[in-house]
């Protein structure tokens, strides 16, 4: 697979400069839309939404949403961030990684997987243009040129399936039109980050044929010294580069056909996780003395490097019958790379602090992924609606782990096959109530073998299970819609057999089941200018499927408990006070608890637990029942505000601000007072001039604008080991659009 990656780059480098030699000779165009889109008239702008696989008003819609549109992207984005930066942009959702830009994990609900291993499942799901992510490198594709992010909370098992039964977040890519469009964008900020992005589609063949290329460019220099060594700015920098070819083919005149093809590729060249040696307590989880946000104390690592190669290719086609439109997507994806690490965070030398010994690993992986689904949908204005479809994933991957002096390297096997036929049907009952019910089937089987430096022990795990969802929504008033959505789905049995290079067996998790009860209302008050929406929710986890990390072993287990349960809500609103002035607001609660009083797991070596212990085989282990699920903040939120002042007719200077709150946090299984995370919050600013209706702007921003020291996440086996945020970047941007 490689070398195919390898003709891929080749073939993308002289794409690059054919599309940069058409940028130079389009005629002057403008900047991308930024920050939240002005409304008409003082009223907000309708949002769609795709969680019923088509196209629907987010207010119509009985399932807890929000939306990231182009323009909120754009801001979260503009330092060069990784996918991770979503954490906290919508409430509920948490992303946070320790393999650099690569391998996020997903929570929604505090429903997630601290697994950090390639091999890792998830019970959030994420597609890009309709297709599974399934593996955790493909999740941290970066996101570019796009119209929205969806993030559906709660499960969603019916219609989508593959392992969601925390949510889903949603990319929809911008697709080829007729109508000629060349956007470029450029920033240059702090550390050397620059991002380039640049996009231009139009017409081939008029009516018939259309095609988007779109690319992204992101670059941070090295800034991070190395005590140890005495080198300086070696560590922190990265490249990233992503592009994205679109051709649309319609070629009838009544557009019933329709041909999407796609392919997406990126290359990265980077630092992977940068981790610190005991920059925590002992005795609490403040950082301590031993924190230099500019400087590490590495003897290992050899650079912390990360490179990965991904490819994806995507063919969508539908037809419009009378009644009803048939729709396939078939799609194959590649990911080819490694991350390495100080995993210790520092040396045996000079610390900082107490480092008992060494830790220098590597993984990496290589992988192959399928995907083909077929469905049929009703596209008629009756009061029934119905869906079916069947659905068809196979992934085989391998995975390598490295240790540099301690293991040798093992090499292990992962092979997945899935299959599911899914329906889904909605019937208006009466003007004010329509139900709607579906139900999904999925056979799921995983194999693992060890390939080399090990003897083969073969597992096979297998299961199947009936997903189910049933929903009523009420159109109360003209403004005012109140729903009840019941929902049930299952995330498959799962094999973790990184622990083989360490000299233990694989360790498996059998299938873990969500019961979800949510009520929730929608609402767009004061003629449009308001627009409130909540939602309160409960839900069971038979078997839940934790990982236990770390530990004075430092493996990776996993393991079910008996039951986890969470409630909460969450509430979106949005202000347009005036046509210049725009105000959003979200708030989630969300109180997790493990329910399992036999469930024990080891502990850290240096850190202060303060679950009780007991004594298992010599090993000292926490019990854990009734800890909140671990990277689980109890309180999150997001804040934006815009404002616009208009210079004569087709000007305007324009303010905007962004801010997430993440509460109290606990990062493991177990409790400790080090490895917690007290309330983080990280705002951004936007200040520009936009002209022309739009066709240029010119801006400067900054990101994480108060400069917070944030934990992101720690290690415990062997120090109190953390990673933490990136640091206050300020730069300026201009950009084009014609």
């Amino acid at each position: 697979m490689s070398n195919r990656l390898s003709i891929v780059h080749a073939l993308w480098t002289s794409t690059t400069a054919i599309t940069a030699a058409a940028f130079a000779f389009a005629a002057p165009a403008a900047a991308q839309d930024t920050e939240t889109a002005e409304a008409d008239d003082g009223k907000l702008p309708s949002i769609i939404v795709t969680a019923n696989r088509r196209e629907e008003n987010l207010q119509d819609v009985p399932v807890s949403a929000e939306i990231l549109d182009e323009g909120r992207i754009d801001a979260v984005f503009s330092a060069a961030g990784d996918i991770t930066a979503l954490a906290g942009s919508v409430p509920g959702l948490n992303v946070e990684s320790s393999n650099g830009r690569v391998a996020p994990r997903f929570y929604i609900r505090g429903l997630g997987n601290t697994d950090f291993d390639l091999a890792a499942s998830q019970p959030v799901s994420v597609l890009l243009d309709e297709v599974v992510l399934e593996n955790v490198t493909l999740k941290s594709f970066p996101i570019f040129d796009v119209e929205r992010v969806e993030v559906l909370r709660g499960p969603q098992g019916t219609l989508f399936g593959r392992n969601t039964p925390a949510g889903i977040v949603k990319i929809d890519s911008i697709k080829p039109s007729f109508e000629d469009d060349v956007q470029l964008g450029l920033s240059f900020g702090s550390f050397d980050t620059i991002t380039a992005n640049a996009a231009m589609g139009g017409g081939i063949v008029e009516e018939t044929l259309a095609f988007r290329v779109s690319t992204q460019f992101q670059r941070r220099g090295d800034w991070i010294d190395n005590d140890f060594t005495g080198e300086q700015d070696v560590l922190g920098g990265f490249t990233d580069i992503a592009i994205r070819g679109q051709l649309m083919l319609t070629p009838d005149e009544s557009n019933r056909f329709k041909a999407l093809a796609s392919v997406n590729f990126r290359d990265l060249d980077g630092t992977s996780t940068i981790f610190r040696a005991n920059v925590l307590g002992p005795g609490n989880n403040n950082l301590n003395e031993n924190y230099d946000r500019g400087a590490v104390s590495f003897d290992a690592g050899g650079g912390n490097p990360s490179e990965y190669q991904q490819l994806g290719a995507t063919l969508n086609l539908s037809y419009e019958f009378e009644g009803a439109t048939l729709t396939s997507i078939t799609s194959y994806w590649e990911s080819d790379g490694f991350s390495r690490g100080d995993v210790d965070g520092g040396n045996l030398v000079t610390g900082p602090g107490f480092i008992p010994f060494p830790s220098d690993t590597q993984d990496s992986i290589d992988l192959e992924q399928y995907t083909q689904e077929v469905r049929l949908a009703s596209n008629g204005e009756g009061p029934l609606s119905w869906q079916i479809g069947g659905f068809y994933f196979s992934s085989d991957f391998d995975v390598t782990t490295v240790g540099f002096d301690f293991p040798p390297p093992v090499t292990v096997n992962h092979t997945n096959d899935a299959w599911a036929a899914f329906g889904q049907v909605s019937y208006q009952l009466n003007e004010i109530l329509r139900v709607t019910g579906g139900l999904r089937y999925t056979d799921d089987e995983k194999d693992f073998i060890v390939v080399e430096g090990a003897p083969p022990q073969p597992v096979s795990v297998q299961d199947d299970n009936v997903d189910w969802d049933i929903s009523l929504f009420a159109d109360v008033s003209a403004d005012t819609s109140l729903y009840a959505r019941v929902a049930n789905a299952f995330r498959a049995p799962t094999i973790q057999g990184r622990d083989v290079a360490f000299f233990s067996a694989p360790s498996v998790a059998e299938s873990e089941n969500i019961t979800s009860y949510e009520v929730g209302f929608k609402s767009e008050l004061a003629d449009n200018a308001i627009r409130i929406n909540g939602a309160v929710f409960y839900y069971t986890v038979e078997d839940p499927q934790f990982t236990a990390v770390g530990g004075e072993a430092n493996l990776v287990q996993l393991i079910n408990a008996n039951e986890g349960e969470a409630y909460g809500f969450e509430l979106d609103t949005a202000f347009q006070l005036t046509p210049e002035l725009l105000f959003t607001l979200g708030v989630a609660y969300n109180n997790t608890e493990i329910k399992d009083d036999s469930l024990a797991v080891g502990v850290c070596a240096q850190c202060t637990v303060t679950d009780p212990t007991v004594e298992i085989d010599g090993v000292t282990r926490a019990l854990v029942d009734g800890n909140p699920f671990p990277n689980a903040p109890e309180w999150s939120g997001d804040f934006t505000a815009s404002y616009t002042i208009p210079v004569g007719d087709n000007d305007a200077f324009f303010i905007f601000t962004d801010w997430v709150y993440l509460g109290d946090t606990n990062f493991l299984l177990y409790e400790s007072q080090e490895f917690n995370a007290d309330s983080r919050i990280e705002g951004g600013l936007r200040v520009g001039y936009r002209g022309n209706d739009g066709e240029y702007e010119i801006a400067v921003f900054a990101r994480n604008i108060t400069n917070e020291d944030n934990v992101l996440g720690v290690i415990d086996f062997n120090n109190n080991t953390a990673f933490v945020n990136d640091p206050r970047v300020i730069g300026v941007s201009v950009g084009f659009n014609y």
